[in-house]
């Protein structure tokens, strides 16, 4: 099945509703700034992008890893205007 695609504000929202979502980061009440998404040559799982330099992650590091990486299996970043599905997040 093909991924969905998404720009880079969408990839970018996406990941911080799921991070918000983490049992532990709510519980602790906790911000994490989520950084944009960086293209780069798709990889052996067939990923294109990449978030690094997470802002408040200390403590939850594997806890964000796993939710970046679920959404990078689930979606491509095509920031190409003609190419982007609707985004549902209103950007």
């Amino acid at each position: 099945m093909p991924k969905r695609e998404r720009g880079r504000r969408a990839l970018q929202d996406e990941v911080s509703r799921r991070i918000q979502q983490i049992y532990e980061i709510g519980e602790d009440g906790a911000k994490i700034r989520v950084p944009a998404p960086v293209p780069h040559p798709r990889d052996a799982r067939g990923r294109n992008w990449d978030m690094t330099g997470f802002g408040n992650v200390y403590g939850y590091e594997a806890s964000v890893r796993a939710a970046v990486d679920k959404v990078r299996d689930e979606f491509d970043l095509n920031d190409a205007v003609e190419n982007r599905a609707p985004n549902p997040f209103g950007d």
